[in-house]
């Protein structure tokens, strides 16, 4: 008889391959219309701005990182402005005690959202109240609203342009997937802008 531990560590592993199989089945054309339409925002001189919380603050800072410096080492390309807008602790305190902790993210795009630039919104419920709240400000400063979701896509699939749901209820497998995503917007962002860098 195996190891119980060894056992939970290969259902594990099941169930990740299990829902990246149906993002593969279910999801392919909303992941590459995500990535084009960014893609085309940041080649119009637009930002990208991530918002999230817990895990998914963490998925806000590593993607705005693979923007701002690159997603690959061999690809030597310009920088591509991107902002987490989880990562600046006076900000998030002072909203937090002064306007409410559901309203910092909000806030925050009222103050760096332009017309023309892109909020990647991400929750894995679907339900984060300060990340339904910048998207409605995000929409109403002509900044493109992107929801990176899951569990069925919450109230915030209904507020945003475009999103991806990752068809899971699982917070873990949502998150492993919602850096997949990530990752390939990243590829294709890179691609499109800088074609010329990608088979130096």
């Amino acid at each position: 008889m195996s190891d119980p531990t060894e056992k939970k560590i290969k259902e594990t592993i099941e169930e990740n391959i299990a829902v990246k199989k149906l993002l593969l089945e279910k999801c392919t054309p909303d992941i590459e219309k995500c990535g084009t339409r960014l893609a085309d925002i940041c080649s119009n001189g637009g930002k990208v701005m991530f918002c999230g919380n817990g895990g998914s603050a963490a998925d806000s800072q590593h993607l705005a990182a693979e923007l701002v410096i690159r997603l690959r080492s061999h690809i030597n390309r310009p920088a591509i402005p991107g902002i987490a807008l989880t990562v600046d602790p006076s900000i998030m305190t002072a909203g937090a005690n002064d306007i409410g902790f559901e309203n910092v993210f909000a806030r925050e795009v009222e103050a760096f959202g332009k017309e023309g630039d892109a909020l990647v919104g991400i929750s894995t419920s679907g339900n984060s109240e300060n990340v339904l709240r910048a998207i409605k400000q995000a929409k109403s400063q002509g900044v493109i609203t992107f929801g990176l979701l899951g569990c069925r896509g919450g109230k915030i699939i209904n507020e945003c342009v475009h999103s991806v749901v990752v068809p899971s209820d699982v917070t873990a497998r949502i998150q492993e997937c919602h850096i997949l995503i990530g990752h390939i917007w990243c590829e294709i962002i890179e691609e499109m802008m800088f074609p010329e860098y990608i088979n130096k």
